[in-house]
């Protein structure tokens, strides 16, 4: 399928070709008929990927105050290739269309057929196919055309906005600011029993504001106008659908007020407050969040979550299709706005327009792919796929990127790869190209079809590795998958199972044991008698509350990776889990302490602490045995104690990472995983035994 993309660190743009995304539930595909292309917010965007790093780090101060805060938090290194990654994600654009539903997952509320309006960054793109969660779509009423249900979404930004000012019938409010927002709220407020006073420094848009139906309209002098407009008592309210910098709007805003007036922000304004007339007059300053609320809810947005209409009356959902019901009837005219009509083949034409002098308001590009099923895989041009032996990824995150990848690529496996597998087309197509696939896919399933597959690496978030672990070997494939193997006990006896009965074998990314000074720890301990005591510490740091880790698709912080410490533990000792006992409970934060025994009468104490600070050293481990004791400071640092004597090394940092996939490629022609299926079904019960 067509979709526009831009590349956030270079400004390219371009329409590219990308499989499409296949549904899951709640949510449904939908066949694009119309986009719409807003000239203020996406110039915006396509502006500000444009820039240079500075003129970015200069546009959105609040993005930096985050890299920061990540920093200090996160570590330097590890924030900076966070953010060089996002920096080479390519960005989808769009946000506001209208199709038809080709597929409806379960619950997703709609069937196949239906007219929708479609809402949401990220999910409305400028895209011939896009997956749309069921809180971000309402049906189109009949007599409402393609072109006009394309405005839903800037249509809900304003309906918001005149929501958020409360207008009573009869009041005097002025609209600042008449771009295509602006415009949209003339009529609302209209439909409302509003008498209106447009203001924009164009006069062509003033005069636009008159024939769409405001009282009085103007692009100069405001302060007059607004006095005798309001038979000089001052506007009711003000609605700012402005969007500049500048900060002479609000404070104007609050000069053409009555007294205890309201003013809302809707546009993106610059909010540095003269406050003696908001002081003075008991202004209320308002602002309005985008389309309302469930925005920026992920929950709600994503999850289908809905908010009962019987406390939230008007949710983002409930706003799009309040804004196509007064469009049926004809008192919001979204058409009258189109300045310019283009096919997507030609979207960087309509692009252009927005960056060039040629006046425009809003643009709208058309689909015609009704007779074209989705294509789920597609071949990189310039790039063929490997015969045999072929190496796959589903999921191409930050640390399949920075860690997996390259691992692959210096075991010699860089020549072998054929498809990645991500949710959405535009992702998978930025990962085949930038990293060497052969080809992009957002189905799993022709990439187990495919025999010259052999090889699987999984990489996806928590809540999908054993169903695709299952898939996977069941199709023949040698699996990798990034830990946690399974979040729960059902899950992880099916993945034991399949495992057992496939013809390749399954690795689990417990680097940790493959560390050079773990393994070098490891040899010294087997080389006493008796059982070993040991202690590991976690000084783990805080993750967002917000974070998926913590959400149904993570399973939080001990299932996602405290099983990392216990396998380094029964790598250490050389003998499994066998049983395990909570000290504390998991705190809120997922803090946690425990002790483990393992087969071998061995002792092992883990304090996983999210709470402590990142001038102390990541992880400790203390091991003792007959005669010796050794503490590895961070992977970094190995210092044994034993015969009186006290060996210390020291090295670069090596968790081990590049080891475990190497021992993987290669047990693939032996047949023999880099650790024990045993071993990873008993670490991985006792990992999930630690939060049952």
């Amino acid at each position: 399928m067509k979709q526009i993309e831009q590349h956030y660190r270079s400004g390219r743009m371009r329409v590219v070709d990308v499989p499409a995304p296949r549904p899951g539930p709640g949510a449904a595909l939908v066949r694009s008929t119309v986009s719409l292309i807003s000239a203020g917010t996406e110039k915006q965007i396509v502006e500000l990927a444009k820039a240079s790093l500075a003129g970015k780090a200069m546009a959105r101060p609040d993005l930096v105050r985050q890299v920061i805060r990540k920093a200090r938090t996160e570590g330097v290194m590890q924030t900076i290739q966070k953010v060089r990654s996002k920096l080479d994600t390519p960005i989808p654009l769009g946000y506001s269309l209208a199709g038809v539903v080709i597929e409806a997952g379960a619950a997703s509320g709609v069937a196949v057929g239906d007219r929708v309006a479609c809402a949401g960054a990220g999910f409305a793109n400028h895209a011939e196919y896009n997956v749309v969660p069921k809180n971000l779509m309402a049906r189109i009423p009949d007599g409402v055309s393609d072109e006009a249900a394309s405005f839903a979404t800037v249509g809900a930004i304003a309906l918001q906005g005149v929501r958020i000012a409360n207008p009573q019938l009869g009041e005097r409010v002025v609209v600042m600011g008449l771009g295509l927002i602006g415009l949209l709220t003339v009529q609302l407020l209209k439909a409302n029993g509003c008498r209106v006073l447009g203001y924009d420094p164009n006069p062509e848009r003033a005069a636009l504001a008159k024939l769409l139906g405001a009282d009085e309209a103007v692009s100069a002098g405001l302060d007059a106008e607004a006095l005798a407009f309001t038979a000089g008592h001052g506007a009711d309210a003000v609605l700012l659908t402005a969007s500049t910098p500048s900060n002479e709007p609000i404070n104007q805003a609050a000069a053409i007020s009555r007294m205890k007036g309201r003013v809302v922000v809707v546009g993106l304004v610059g909010m540095q407050l003269d406050r003696e007339p908001f002081y003075k007059r008991e202004l209320d300053l308002r602002l309005a969040m985008s389309t309302g609320p469930g925005r920026y809810d992920a929950d709600y947005e994503q999850g289908g979550r809905d908010y009962p209409l019987p406390f939230v009356r008007w949710t983002e959902q409930r706003n799009l299709e309040a804004f196509l019901e007064l469009v049926a009837s004809g008192r919001v005219t979204p058409e009258r706005l189109i300045t310019h009509r283009f096919p997507i083949d030609d979207a960087l034409a309509a692009y252009a327009i927005l960056e060039g002098k040629l006046p425009s308001l809003a643009i709208t590009l058309s689909y015609d792919a009704q007779g074209d099923a989705p294509r789920r895989m597609i071949e990189i041009p310039g790039r063929t796929a490997p015969d045999g032996d072929g190496i796959a990824f589903v999921g191409m995150g930050n640390y399949a990127k920075s860690v997996l990848l390259p691992a692959v690529k210096a075991a010699g496996g860089g020549e072998r790869l054929s498809t990645v597998v991500t949710a959405t087309g535009l992702s998978a197509v930025g990962s085949a190209e930038g990293l060497g696939f052969a080809r992009a896919a957002t189905d799993i399933g022709e990439m187990l079809a495919d025999p010259a597959t052999s090889t699987l690496f999984i990489a996806t978030r928590h809540d999908s590795h054993a169903r695709l672990a299952i898939a996977a070997l069941e199709a023949g494939k040698h699996v990798f998958v990034e830990k946690p193997l399974a979040m729960s006990t059902e899950e992880l006896d099916a993945v034991v199972a399949a495992a057992r009965s496939a013809p390749g074998i399954l690795a689990v990314g417990f680097n940790r044991r493959f560390a050079p000074m773990l393994v070098k720890a490891a040899a010294a301990l087997a080389a006493v008698p008796g059982p070993k005591y040991m202690s590991y510490r976690i000084n783990a740091g805080p993750i967002p509350r917000d974070s998926w880790v913590h959400g149904s698709e993570g399973g939080g912080r001990i299932v996602g990776e405290v099983c990392h410490f216990v396998d380094a533990l029964s790598a250490l000792c050389g003998a499994d889990p066998v049983a395990w006992e909570v000290l504390s409970p998991p705190s809120v934060d997922d803090g946690i302490a425990a002790t483990l025994k393992f087969a071998d009468g061995s002792v092992g104490t883990i304090l996983y602490a999210p709470a402590g600070n990142p001038a102390l050293s990541k992880e400790r481990i203390e091991a003792f045995g007959t005669g010796i004791a050794i503490v590895i400071d961070d992977f970094a640092r190995l210092t044994i104690h034993q015969g009186g004597k006290t060996r210390t090394r020291k090295a670069a940092q090596d968790k081990g990472q590049r080891a475990i996939v190497a021992a993987f490629l290669d047990g693939r022609t032996s047949g023999t995983p880099p650790i024990a299926l045993e071993t990873l079904a008993a670490v991985t019960r006792a990992t999930i035994g630690l939060v049952a």
